[in-house]
């Protein structure tokens, strides 16, 4: 929500990167969009957040650290994208890279709080993860990464997740082909 966020430039970061492995990539800006509510189902924003979640192959989510936890903010793009939505899945198969920034010492609360939201959103999270410390020392005046240990991770992270998102592209309604659903659909 800052001017100079920390976790969007982590994020600008990772996209420079992807698009550099030849992906297309598109960013939620989410300022507008509205707190949780049923009678907020059809405002602009949220209609937004969902299409780009359909139209994803692979997402990445960047949030900072706030009192040992992801931020309201995270949650609530979080909760405006349903698990079922009729009969489409809006993350279902979708492979996931996690990263958090914070401002003090390096912490693992919020990918380890993200990957528990991408398991239940039914993504495929990848094994790597990015946490940068004291992110305020991280990153040029003009928002690119200092080279870094902690860039190099992020590439490592980036390549991960280009790599599964095409493995994993042709087996993806097989990954997630569930018994349950198949019998509820009978």
């Amino acid at each position: 929500m800052r001017e100079r966020s920390y976790s969007r430039l982590l994020a600008e970061e990772a996209g420079r990167i992807l698009v550099g492995l030849g992906c297309e990539v598109r960013f939620f800006d989410p300022r507008l969009l509205p707190i949780k509510a049923p009678e907020f189902d059809n405002h602009p924003e949220v209609l937004r957040l969902r299409e780009l979640s359909l139209w994803s192959e692979g997402q990445v989510w960047s949030c900072p650290e706030m009192h040992g936890a992801i931020t309201g903010v995270f949650k609530n793009q979080i909760d405006w994208i349903p698990l079922p939505a009729g009969a489409v899945r809006p993350t279902q198969g979708r492979t996931l890279a996690v990263m958090q920034v914070s401002g003090g010492s390096q912490s693992f609360n919020v990918v380890n709080t993200l990957r528990l939201l991408g398991r239940w959103m039914r993504m495929l999270t990848i094994p790597n993860q990015s946490s940068v410390p004291k992110a305020y020392d991280e990153f040029y005046e003009d928002g690119t990464m200092k080279d870094s240990p902690y860039r190099d991770r992020l590439v490592d992270v980036m390549e991960e997740l280009y790599k599964f998102t095409i493995l994993t592209r042709d087996f993806r309604d097989f990954l997630v082909d569930r018994y349950s659903e198949r019998r509820e659909a009978r």
